[in-house]
């Protein structure tokens, strides 16, 4: 199934209509794969009295229906909701540079062995993890050296 159509059907499931605003909304959100929190998709989109106009309350109760259709998966990062593509996703780690912001997505066998053996361990059944490494990317870091030896001088 596209992901229109997993929508419509959990639409279908709880007695809702798939409006034009929420069909624009998948469309804005799945024709593109990156993290975005919802000013930057409130950016992205055409401003008030422009044809398909979204009202800002649209967008976050529409995500927050994502969310529940498991279309997309919701996570704070620095105390702004962060939102990405979950269905026909595969499971997967981040890096994230906390001074650009930047998320690096990577997969690790080893981190879903260690899910694995200590959900094990614990009798317990794990369904999927969240796993999110902060630091600095490389790029910020060459900045901060570059800068630091600016001061020496």
């Amino acid at each position: 199934m596209t992901p229109l159509q997993r929508f419509e059907e959990y639409l279908k499931s709880k007695g809702l209509r798939n409006t034009d605003q929420r069909k624009f909304l998948i469309e804005q959100v799945f024709n593109r794969h990156e993290h975005f929190d919802a000013d930057q998709l409130m950016e992205q989109l055409p401003s008030k009295g422009d044809p398909s106009y979204v009202s800002r309350p649209t967008v976050y109760r529409t995500l927050r229906e994502f969310v529940d259709a498991g279309l997309l998966n919701r996570f704070e990062l620095d105390g702004r909701s962060v939102y990405e593509h979950d269905y026909g996703y595969p499971q997967h780690d981040h890096l994230y540079c906390t001074k650009c912001r930047k998320l690096i997505e990577f997969t690790s066998v080893e981190i879903v062995k260690i899910r694995e053996n200590v959900s094990k361990l614990h009798r317990f059944r794990a369904r999927d993890h969240r796993f999110i490494i902060h630091g600095v990317c490389d790029e910020c870091a060459k900045l901060r050296s570059r800068d630091r030896r600016q001061d020496r001088v």
